[in-house]
């Protein structure tokens, strides 16, 4: 299948660099799927779409301040993106900028927070580094919690000021993050836009909430640069779902009630999902880790999502292979149809990308 079939024109002034003013009032693209037809909303009426027993399954994965800016022993500037810990206690795997110049043995720093010392370089250009830091109470972990900057995508301008970049702070976390969960390099951006009110509002109704977590890495912004998408090597992921979101996976519907819709916030909920149930037919009774190598494309067929809500993507990447396969599971039919509702987004300008507006795929 060729890779062009998911690339389409998007307008660059489309692509969101700010969030929009409250996180509910970004748009919504209603898609129904049964009617082929299309809806255009707000996200804070979400709720009119959802009904009693329904599950939303989101990803509670907090995002690391990750982005440090240090300096070389020669007083050249260096920036350092925390990615993941590393096997050994200290050392996590980075992306350093500029690489060419960091070989293994070369250190960098701040003065009075930590130092760091160049392991080693893999094969996908990220870098072993080990950290020391100032005060022994700490680890680099909690040197980016005081100091780090939100790892905001590329096609997102850098920030000027401190009041811009304490904003991203805010809002490039989900409101359900869970501090014991801080491992994403990335957020998981569909949850961007539930608010506490909107949560409750939601609960209100009889719509349940179940977490899960998968460790968001950069894989997930690499478009896929191979020319037939099969050849693609998906980036791995790792994620953890407990023994209470497995059973509401599995969970039978109430006496003389119709089933709720298991309904994901993010297609890095569908990856932890379907990943799960692709090797699991039950519920295991304790909680689970694994890692994700799942590529979803048309035409596949989906296990453990009724619905899904989204944000829309860049051209030629995984996450618009996955979009496509769920428009019309079991066929490649819906690769056309999502460059007929994109070219709609576009054309009633829509913001594209992570702090950009939404879809619900119903």
């Amino acid at each position: 299948m060729k890779t062009d079939l998911f690339d389409y024109p998007l307008p660059e002034r489309l692509i969101a660099q700010t969030p929009a003013q409250q996180r509910d009032h970004s748009r919504l693209l209603v898609v129904h799927r049964a009617e082929r037809r299309l809806e255009h909303r707000q996200f804070r009426e979400l709720g009119d779409y959802l009904r009693t027993g329904d599950i939303l399954f989101r990803n509670n994965a907090a995002v690391i301040p990750a982005r440090l800016h240090a300096r070389r022993p020669t007083g050249g500037q260096v920036e350092c993106l925390l990615l993941r810990p590393a096997a050994t206690a200290g050392e996590w795997w980075c992306l350093l900028r500029p690489g060419r110049k960091l070989p293994p043995g070369e250190t960098f720093g701040l003065d009075g927070l930590f130092t760091a010392t160049v392991r080693e370089k893999n094969a996908e250009g990220t870098f072993r580094v080990a950290f020391a830091c100032a005060r022994p109470e700490d680890d680099i972990l909690a040197v980016a919690n005081r100091i780090g900057e939100m790892p905001l995508p590329p096609y997102i301008a850098g920030r000027a000021d401190d009041t811009a970049r304490q904003l991203d702070r805010e809002r490039y976390q989900t409101v359900y993050a869970d501090r014991a969960h801080q491992v994403a390099a990335a957020a998981p951006t569909a949850g961007l836009h539930f608010t506490p009110q909107l949560l409750e509002q939601l609960a209100r109704a009889g719509v349940r909430c179940a977490d899960l977590t998968l460790h968001v890495g950069l894989g997930t912004f690499r478009p896929i640069a191979t020319e037939h998408i099969e050849t693609h090597a998906i980036h791995r992921e790792f994620y953890e779902i407990s023994a209470a979101t497995q059973e509401a996976l599995f969970a039978p519907p109430p006496a003389g009630a119709p089933r709720g819709r298991r309904i994901a916030v993010g297609t890095t909920s569908v990856r932890t999902i379907e990943h799960f149930l692709r090797d699991h037919a039950t519920p295991l009774g304790r909680d689970h880790f694994a890692e994700a190598d799942l590529f979803i494309y048309p035409p596949r067929d989906f296990r453990g999502v009724d619905a899904l809500i989204t944000n829309f993507h860049q051209p030629r990447s995984t996450l618009l292979c996955l979009v496509s396969a769920f428009l019309t599971p079991g066929s490649t039919d819906g690769i056309a149809w999502l460059k007929e509702i994109y070219a709609e987004a576009v054309a009633r300008e829509y913001r594209f990308f992570s702090y950009g507006d939404a879809m619900l795929i119903v």
